[in-house]
């Protein structure tokens, strides 16, 4: 449940009104666009051998170099001509070559270099060395979430909803999976595992064995979830769109485990809770060739990480908690066959080390504070390198620490918002850094965190050249004393004893903080808001704070009203002020954030306004995995979903609401929107202005949908507020 940013054109300084004044065209028009966040930061990979090679895309066309961390200095590896050169000899058509690098999807071996990219349906194979291309498949139908064996020899990929591979010596192709079709999914996930468990974007199902010689893989059986439809109503002849999606309390998928060896026979694995529904969460190898698997009940109350034997299995871990349990990763293992692993257990993430047969040794990391990724142990084995919130928040560090949890050290020096990549050795890594005020910058960093060289300083020369209104963090503390983070955009032309109408956008849902010290792509939006003499305003309510699994365990099975009452808090501290016109205040929130600006306008009257994108407006209508993590089974939560719903509420909408949402939001479908309308007519209230945006999915990403939803909020902010 979360949108994308829109894409970012080149400064056009003639958009900018005398003054560095920003105009809507310079924020979000398709073509009149300014890049006020400079380039995107250069896409740099580690090579086995230490030096880095980068991704450079120009106008549709991609190429390789070859970069050293030394000096800098960049070697053409293989430039874009000669790619497609490459792929159009294999036999790709040119315009199909051309559309492929486009996109550049590549799927890199451990040695980075050769790739695998899909081209027109089939799939090709790339060595840089040579600088020639191999056509790796050759038959009807889409081939896909291709992936190299781990000694390099082999590329499994997707036909279908069937599993095959290919020899990379022999070009031999072997079909390992059968009986895939509409409603058997053998090595891919079908809409609700990807959206929700694996992570949107990747349907892949399976998983190499370290000895290159077996495959696990996910048989998903959706002949139970009910079929969800969507019209297509752009052109003469409709097209229906069909896909199975669970909504809450409905069949979800049933998942197998199975492992394929090579010549395509698979073992099934056991099923550890026989007679109970439950979720495969987790699949990988640990170091010795023995499968992994994390399992999780319906409801997610609990997770057990499980090591098989053969087909048989038992738990290596069992995590429950107050209320639901995260998904949590695979362990990281250790030279003894011990793991690292991390855990919410006290309310806080953290590492702990464990020995080989699940034993307890100690925790590594603890304190109250959040580790976020676990980047990796070095190759002695002495210390564990991770991404945490240590020194606050709403920032990001990457810190070092012993296994033996000592020698905690912070490795990034400026406060902001680190993201970091090591290499193989851990003697070196990327930086990318930025804070609210300071667009991406990239630069190469020791082990020690010692700066080495900027690789992208990105002065964002067009963005300091505007009229800023001021940014600022506040704490704001709960009537109960929990510390909200804040942030706020003051109008350009602020004075104290002035009163000043206030755009406060929120998003609320759990553990997805809106308020952080890293560059916001949405800040044009809001400083062209601010040059309007309009306030702009941020509140992560506690359950969205990212402190800690405990601060948004107040929510469990009641959404929404401990949410509101947060921000109603944030509200009072925002009227103390004095400068806010508390009378002229509109709240919006796309998705999870439709839902929170829905509820607010149906359960408060302290907002005279509304923009309300793709939200859910009763939580039967959404997907079964994330709404029963939260609230549990419509069944056994009647009161709950009941009093959490916007739909039922509808009659008590105080203020203004507009409403948008995407025709082909399979995410959240627009019967959200209608039904809530339906309820609104129903009560005898005005009719919200609806602005749809056809052909768009859950995150509008067209350049004409974005124009249309910025256009439609000034227009309302302008009539209403």
């Amino acid at each position: 449940m979360r949108t994308s940013p829109l894409c970012l054109l080149l400064a056009a300084p003639a958009l900018l009104a005398q003054g560095g004044r920003l105009t809507l065209e310079a924020v979000a028009h398709p073509t009149k666009r300014v890049a006020f966040a400079g380039p995107r930061p250069a896409q740099l990979d580690w090579l086995p051998d230490g030096a880095l090679v980068q991704t450079e895309r120009t106008n549709g066309t991609v190429a390789f170099l070859r970069v050293d961390p030394a000096t800098g200095a960049r070697t053409p590896l293989l430039d874009a001509t000669r790619l497609k050169g490459a792929l159009v000899a294999a036999g790709a058509a040119d315009g199909a070559a051309q559309a492929a690098l486009g996109k550049g999807a590549f799927t890199w071996n451990a040695d980075r270099n050769a790739f695998v990219l899909e081209v027109a349906e089939d799939l090709y194979l790339v060595d840089l060395g040579t600088a020639k291309a191999r056509r790796l498949t050759d038959r009807p139908g889409l081939e896909d979430e291709p992936s190299f064996s781990p000694d390099g020899r082999q590329v499994a990929f997707l036909r279908g909803h069937d599993l095959y591979r290919v020899d990379l010596g022999t070009g031999a192709e072997t079909r390992l999976t059968t009986g895939g079709g509409d409603t058997v999914f053998n090595g891919r996930l079908d809409w609700v595992y990807q959206e929700e468990v694996y992570g949107r974007g990747s349907f892949k199902a399976y998983w190499w064995a370290p000895d290159s010689r077996h495959l696990a893989y996910l048989s998903l059986d959706e002949s139970k979830v009910p079929v969800y439809r969507l019209e297509d109503d752009r052109r003469i002849e409709q097209k229906t769109l069909r896909a199975r999606y669970p909504r809450a309390g409905e069949p979800n998928p049933v998942a197998r485990l199975g492992v394929a060896d090579l010549e395509g026979r698979t073992t099934w694995m056991d099923d550890p809770y026989p007679g109970q529904e439950t979720l495969i969460v987790q699949v990988g190898w640990d170091p010795e060739g023995n499968l992994l698997a994390s399992y999780q009940d319906r409801i997610q109350r609990w997770l057990d990480l499980r090591r098989f034997e053969g087909a048989t299995s038992k738990a290596l871990l069992h995590e429950q908690g107050p209320a639901w349990q995260e998904r949590l990763p695979l362990p990281v293992f250790l030279k003894d066959g011990g793991f690292l692993w991390e855990s919410d257990r006290t309310g806080r993430h953290h590492l702990y080390r464990y020995a080989a047969d699940g034993r307890l040794v100690g925790p590594v990391t603890s304190g109250p504070w959040d580790v976020r990724a676990l980047l990796g142990v070095d190759p002695q084995g002495r210390h564990a390198y991770f991404e945490a919130t240590e020194r606050g928040p709403l920032g990001l560090d990457a810190y070092r620490v012993g296994l033996d949890g000592k020698g905690l050290t912070r490795l990034t020096e400026r406060p902001g918002t680190h993201q970091v990549r090591f290499n193989k050795a851990f003697t070196a890594f990327l930086d990318t850094w930025s804070d609210i005020h300071t667009p991406p910058q990239q630069a190469l960093c020791d082990a020690t965190g010692k700066q080495l060289r900027v690789l992208q300083a990105n002065p964002a020369t067009a963005w300091k050249a505007l009229a800023l209104g001021q940014v600022t963090f506040q704490q704001v503390k709960t009537r109960d004393g929990f510390p909200m983070a804040t942030m706020l955009v003051k109008p350009t032309d602020f004075t104290p004893t002035k009163q000043y109408p206030v755009f406060q956008y929120i998003y609320g849902g759990p553990g997805a903080q809106v308020v952080r010290d890293a560059w916001n792509p949405q800040m044009p939006w809001f400083q062209f808001l601010a040059q309007h003499g309009i306030a702009v305003w941020l509140c992560d309510n506690r359950s969205a704070s990212a402190q800690g699994q405990a601060s948004a365990w107040g929510i469990y099975r009641n959404l929404g009203a401990q949410e509101l009452q947060d921000q109603l808090d944030g509200l009072a501290w925002l009227k103390a002020q004095g400068w806010a016109d508390m009378d002229r205040v509109c709240l919006d929130g796309w998705s999870y954030g439709g839902f929170m600006t829905s509820y607010a306008l149906t359960h408060s009257t302290a907002w005279k306004l509304g923009i309300v994108g793709a939200p859910v407006t009763d939580w039967h209508l959404y997907d079964s995995i994330y709404t029963e993590r939260y609230m549990g089974l419509p069944a056994d939560n009647q009161e709950g979903y009941t009093t959490s719903s916007v739909v039922n509420a509808a009659a008590a909408l105080h203020g203004k609401l507009l409403l948008l949402h995407g025709t082909l939001d399979d995410n959240v479908h627009p019967q959200n929107t209608i039904e809530l309308l339906d309820a609104i007519q129903k009560a005898a209230l005005p009719t919200p202005p609806l602005i749809l945006l056809p052909g768009s999915d859950h995150s509008p990403r067209a350049p004409q949908h974005g124009w249309a939803r910025y256009q439609a909020m000034w227009d309302f902010l302008e009539r209403n507020l």
